[in-house]
């Protein structure tokens, strides 16, 4: 694994926060999971973008440059074919409740090897259960972000994996989709696109934002609506997104199969062509 500390670059065994840091005691960070191929990242742009935004929204001290910096020399040290790399802000550390002073915040980056899903599970489409729990936003009066309190997620994604499922699915009481503990979701219908929409408790996924750029580029209509779960049974197909997966088709939920198609195939392609040609 490669570990760096506000900009230094440590040995996993040599890396270290106090136990007063506001992200082990109170889930105070914010982060960004970018995908990396070889020596080069994906969507990175994108990613500093919203992390940058949520920094801004939150009061959090975030130093753009530095990241940048220390992403660019994290490349030196990139061996893996694709890997999962992590940036966490922190504020630091806390006496009580009082946010530190902005000198006090910390950055840490993190990166290890990352296993793709193989173009095996990819026709064969993934297995989803509904989550038990409910997908939260302790800070409702603004969007939905990538924090360090995640614990909703976490139990989510768990409790698929004792299942034997890749992902399970947040629904409202009123069986309303959401998202899944790690993805955004969308369903097909003829020649139209649909997702939940981001805000308060659905996150504003990057490659969801570039799935519904590409979907527009390639004529199809797209929605951002409330999907009802009974909407699962008469869509063309389904499928989740994130950076890490990209794209990946359903093939179930809780046991009922879902129809497939090919149009994930298409747009995946797309994004990939995409970030092809971004490459120097």
């Amino acid at each position: 694994m490669i570990i760096s500390i506000d900009g230094a670059f440590l040995d996993p065994g040599d890396a270290r926060l106090p136990v007063d840091d506001g992200g082990f005691l109170y889930g105070d960070t914010l982060f960004e999971t970018i995908k990396a191929v070889g020596k080069r990242f994906l969507l990175l742009q994108e990613h500093l973008d919203r992390l940058e935004l949520s920094a801004r929204l939150l009061d959090f001290p975030c130093d753009r440059k530095r990241l940048e910096r220390t992403l660019t020399r994290a490349t030196q040290h990139l061996s893996a074919p694709v890997s999962r790399v992590r940036l966490t802000l922190t504020r630091g550390s806390f006496e009580g409740l009082e946010f530190p002073q902005e000198k006090a915040a910390r950055f840490i980056l993190t990166a290890s090897p990352w296993q793709e899903p193989d173009e095996e599970e990819r026709e064969a489409g993934i297995t989803c259960v509904f989550a038990p729990n409910r997908r939260v936003n302790p800070l409702s009066h603004l969007p939905q972000m990538k924090r360090g309190n995640y614990a909703d997620c976490l139990y989510a994604a768990n409790f698929a994996k004792s299942k034997g499922a890749r992902e399970a699915l947040f629904i409202t009481d009123s069986r309303l989709l959401l998202e899944g503990a790690t993805s955004n979701l969308f369903l097909v219908r003829g020649d139209t696109l649909a997702t939940p929409p981001a805000g308060e408790v659905v996150l504003g996924g990057i490659m969801r934002r570039q799935i519904l750029q590409v979907a527009a580029q390639l004529g199809l209509q797209t929605e951002e609506r409330n999907i009802q779960v009974s909407e699962l049974d008469d869509c063309d197909e389904a499928f989740i997104t994130n950076s890490l997966v990209e794209v990946l088709p359903i093939a179930q939920v809780e046991g009922c199969r879902i129809a497939r198609g090919e149009l994930w195939k298409q747009l995946l392609g797309k994004i990939r062509e995409q970030e092809e040609n971004k490459a120097p």
